[in-house]
């Protein structure tokens, strides 16, 4: 995420609580990321896998099943799962977006090529649904493959909504609740499904990962406006050139005047940008508080993830989970 020291605390807790478990999931992901046959496959995964990530959403998974007092080895299972999930859906993000930077560094697709990033992603995904079978729990299969699908959903909607000037907050919540909010929830879930925990409490901790998801993807759409690049991991501006419809973006056309609209439908819709474009999509967002008011929207989510946790214990893990919320929204706070 990029995220600095001050602004990591609450993350960087959950990591501390649970580094015996994260250690046994980094293991893990090391071992069923090998490959006897196809050296390629550790040398793509190893270079995302490895880059510096924080693994918030297999730490997810961890918090989620010891906060429900879970003692057995298969969370460790799961929350390699997610990590494997996620790092194929980069993988292939990568390709589609054309992105040459992740993260700070180049891109899987650029330091090898696209065949291989599209590959080795399928590979990943067919690693997590061995790890998924090894729990012998098919109530977490269904919950992390119904995840699966979602995510690619959500990523096909925002191919056809993501440059449609008729792309409303409704249909950038359903893109968002596809392609991040997905696997947030479905990694809080599945640990609260493995601790055998009461159905109000996996209920609880699905609408807080749904809820945190939501707000961690208004950020990062915010951040690609107002962040910085050492600070982001990639271009400031990147959505705009890559012409996605993302919220504060959806916030200013739906204010917009006759002229801010033809602005719109030549760069996003049509493609024909210039210089000095960003530049004025940054003053027509900011003459009609869009991007104040996506951070309004961000701070709300992280609000109602925070409520989601009232039916779970009350424990230090708890608190972190509450704490993460808060942390996912600090940096546009």
């Amino acid at each position: 995420m990029g995220v600095s020291e001050t602004v990591a605390k609450p993350l960087d807790r959950l990591a501390a609580t649970l580094g015996d478990d994260m250690a046994a999931v980094n293991t893990l992901i090391r071992d069923r990321m090998a490959s006897r046959h196809a050296p390629r496959i550790p040398e793509v995964t190893a270079h995302l896998v490895e880059a510096g990530g924080k693994r918030l959403r297999p730490l997810l998974t961890l918090a989620a099943a010891r906060m429900l007092g879970y003692e057995g080895p298969y969370h460790v299972h799961l929350a390699a799962t997610v990590e494997f999930i996620h790092t194929a859906t980069l993988l292939h993000d990568d390709v589609v977006d054309e992105s040459s930077q992740r993260r700070g560094r180049p891109t899987a697709n650029l330091l090898w090529d696209n065949k291989s990033s599209v590959l080795v992603g399928d590979y990943l995904f067919s690693r997590s649904f061995q790890l998924m079978v090894e729990t012998g729990n098919l109530r977490v299969l269904d919950i992390l493959a119904n995840a699966s699908a979602t995510i690619s959903e959500g990523e096909v909607l925002q191919l056809t909504a993501a440059q449609d000037l008729a792309t409303d907050e409704a249909i950038y919540l359903q893109v968002v609740r596809g392609k991040t909010a997905a696997l947030f929830s479905a990694a809080t879930e599945v640990g609260g499904v493995i601790a055998g925990a009461p159905e109000a409490q996996v209920k609880a901790l699905y609408a807080y990962g749904d809820a945190l998801g939501i707000a961690f993807q208004i950020v990062d759409d915010l951040l690609d406006y107002t962040g910085t690049a050492e600070t982001i991991g990639k271009n400031v501006g990147d959505d705009f050139r890559e012409r996605k419809l993302t919220l504060p973006v959806i916030k200013a056309v739906a204010k917009a005047s006759a002229e801010e609209r033809a602005f719109w439908v030549r760069t996003i819709e049509k493609g024909d940008q210039q210089d000095g474009d960003l530049a004025q999509a940054m003053a027509i967002m900011n003459r009609h508080a869009a991007l104040e008011a996506a951070r309004a929207d961000a701070l709300d989510w992280a609000a109602k993830a925070r409520d989601a946790l009232a039916p779970l214990p009350d424990n230090a893990l708890r608190g972190m989970l509450s704490d993460l919320a808060g942390f996912v929204v600090a940096r546009v706070a």
